[in-house]
């Protein structure tokens, strides 16, 4: 006798198998979506491209890969509320550079994270940008402001005042809230070269070190697959520049061609970091090659190449 359609009730392990699958398929969205936030496709291209590097390319570039952190996470004192938001080495004092973002000051550290004076900056809103020029000047970026100030920094310094200097207008943004934060004198090519920060974008602008002239002129560039744009640097020895993301929690290298060479994850369990930098706002690197770096609100990183 023929068992009615109705009474015919699904197997057990078949319902099991259909969860299974949801699941499945759940997680492997998840998976897709960190992946394409974190732009991990893109990392993994780049990773397999370094794979192929001869030494000698490797030799002629940063090479991030072979950075290890030896100060990981030291506290800057007294700076918990004041959200370090970039770094810059000055060849002439060996000593570090940083602006705080949140309440407006810039600080002198020595290259092991001590803090050696803190100077106010009177006139600034929000300076996110800071980079060492020639002859004791340096260029501050204000983001909120939308500008550069060039500014004379000597031992004698004890704080600035906007009103002293000279400043250029930056010109607006797509997103005026996340506008210019990146910045880094560049020598070779006598130029400064300026980070928007979200869309991540690059610009030149023409300078002797001293003075800017012209205008900006916007990189057209294919190479900034990250979430944002926190900070840049040039490395003296190879001319390459260094682009961080806080979010994407990454350090890019890109050659003179503005082509990817290598990178750096910021994760914990990485590079010698014991855990994931909060939020990478700063880097800088010596002519020795050492690589240094801010995260809000106040750790201080140094990373050295591994022979």
């Amino acid at each position: 006798m023929a068992v009615p359609l109705s009474s015919v009730t699904p197997k057990p392990r078949a319902r099991f198998i259909l969860r299974w699958y949801s699941w499945l398929f759940l997680a492997g969205v998840i998976v897709y979506g960190v992946a394409w936030a974190m732009h991990w496709d893109d990392r993994g291209v780049l990773w397999v491209s370094e794979g192929f590097e001869s030494p000698a390319a490797r030799q002629a570039s940063v090479w991030l890969p072979d950075y290890r952190a030896v100060i990981d996470a030291k506290v800057l004192p007294g700076m918990e509320k004041d959200e370090a938001s970039d770094l810059s080495y000055n060849p002439q004092t060996k000593t570090l550079f940083s602006v705080m973002g949140k309440n407006p000051f810039l600080v002198e550290l020595n290259l092991q994270g001590d803090v050696l004076r803190k100077m106010p900056l009177n006139g600034w809103n929000n300076p996110e940008g800071v980079t060492v020029m020639e002859n004791g000047l340096m260029a501050i970026v204000d983001e909120r402001k939308h500008t550069l100030t060039m500014v004379k920094v000597d031992a004698s310094t004890q704080q600035l005042n906007m009103a002293d200097f000279t400043t250029y207008d930056l010109g607006p943004s797509k997103d005026q809230n996340k506008a210019f934060e990146g910045v880094t004198w560049d020598k070779r090519n006598q130029q400064v070269v300026l980070g928007e920060e979200r869309p991540p974008a690059l610009f030149t602008w023409k300078s002797d070190g001293s003075t800017l002239t012209g205008d900006k002129q916007k990189v057209a560039s294919n190479e900034l697959d990250m979430r944002n744009l926190s900070a840049l640097a040039i490395d003296p020895r190879t001319g390459h520049l260094l682009v961080l993301s806080a979010d994407s929690h990454l350090l890019l290298e890109l050659d003179e061609k503005g082509k990817q060479v290598s990178f750096m994850t910021l994760l914990g369990g990485f590079n010698g970091l014991q855990r994931t930098i909060p939020r990478a706002e700063g880097v800088t690197l010596d002519e020795d090659g050492t690589l240094y770096m801010v995260s809000e609100p106040n750790l201080f990183y140094r990373f050295e190449k591994q022979k």
